[in-house]
């Protein structure tokens, strides 16, 4: 264990919390949020959703089992990451471990995040954090070394889309049906989900113009932020829609499908970040334990005649899932492509890859 130096978190409420230090020194501020997951930080800190997000995770234990080998798949991904760097903008966990111990790791989670210039601090009491966020929702903070003296930052008010979207049109595999995937910050196991379903994936930039591609379906990934922000995106998915072939929103996907059919959104108070959301499928008695990620919510009650709630969470009513009541566009507002989380929902994947088969012939 190497030398301890103390550091602040600072909460635009003025509380402050004193931890000790981990990854890298840099005083950073963004939007404090919480992830109640017990595993799988090495995907959640990859996910290019908590851009611009000072992540707190709930479980008490961090960095036991390291940080997994970077090596890459048949398909040229990262085989344990969800991008190719760490997108938060600094971690808070209550007990870090030094020591790690996984068949499969390669480093520490602290060396990790030096690597990446990403601010660590453990010794925190997160329960009373949460509690903090619970009760007066997501808020502004920062990690602070020494005297610094920094800015809160609001990372909502930026477009942090345009930030983290790939900078050109990329294709992956060589499969049957043609799948343009709008990368408004797309985890990669939405890239292998459809790869491994007889796919040609053409992935493209979110201000790419895509209604020009011979496609046999479009989807439409996660991401981080206000999805106004995404006027561009929504401005194509209008195109798409009157295109008419198949489409599937994951996420934030779902949020900008709702904007493009007409409807509107909303902050939530301290958003869905956990592996265990309830989202019951609106007409039946089917329910499934989902992995979430995301700050905003569509407003149902803004959907046009023609479309429907598709989900429902559980546990606070919010939508989760949209569908066009006569044409082949559905979107869930949970992962089903997990990484980390359940599997319990990857077969909408097949859904929408029937969607594509079918409306081909």
């Amino acid at each position: 264990m190497s030398e301890t130096k103390k550091v602040r978190l600072v909460l635009e409420d003025g509380t402050e919390f004193e931890g000790i230090s981990f990854g890298s020194e840099q005083s950073v501020a963004g939007e404090v949020v919480f992830n109640t997951a017990m595993t799988g930080y090495p995907e959640s800190l990859t996910d290019p959703s908590y851009a611009g997000q000072i992540l707190v995770s709930t479980y008490p234990l961090i960095g036991n089992y390291g940080v997994p080998r970077d090596e890459k798949d048949e398909n040229g991904l990262p085989r344990f990451f969800e991008s190719d760097r760490i997108h938060i903008t600094g971690l808070v966990i209550s007990d870090y471990s030094y020591e790690y111990s996984h068949w499969n790791a390669q480093k520490s989670l602290g060396q990790w995040l030096k690597e990446n210039n990403v601010p660590g601090i453990c010794g925190i009491d997160t329960r009373a954090l949460t509690k903090i966020i619970r009760e007066k929702g997501a808020m502004l903070g920062k990690i602070v070394f020494d005297n610094d003296n920094i800015d809160f930052v609001d990372p909502n008010k930026e477009n942090l889309v345009a930030k983290v979207s790939c900078k050109k049109r990329e294709v992956y595999g060589n499969g049957k049906y043609k799948i343009v995937l709008v990368d408004t910050g797309a985890k990669y196991n939405i890239l292998r989900c459809l790869l491994k379903r007889d796919t040609t994936v053409i992935r493209v930039p979110w201000d790419y113009d895509f209604t020009q591609e011979e496609y046999d379906g479009l989807m439409l990934s996660n991401g981080p932020g206000d999805p106004q922000m995404c006027g561009t995106t929504i401005a194509n998915i209008r195109k798409a829609i009157e295109i008419g072939k198949p489409i599937f929103g994951i996420c934030l996907g779902n949020q900008l499908l709702g904007i493009a059919a007409g409807a509107s959104t909303y902050k939530l108070p301290y958003g869905h970040r956990a592996h265990n959301h309830p989202v019951i499928r609106v007409g039946t008695n089917n329910c499934y334990i989902t992995s979430q990620n995301h700050g905003f919510a569509l407003d149902t009650k803004t959907l046009p005649a023609e479309w429907e709630a598709s989900f429902v969470n559980i546990n606070d009513g919010t939508n989760e899932g949209i569908r066009h009541k006569t044409k082949p566009f559905f979107s869930t507002q949970f992962h089903p492509e997990a990484s980390s989380g359940p599997t319990d929902t990857e077969k909408f994947f097949d859904e929408f890859v029937d969607n594509c088969k079918n409306f081909k012939k």
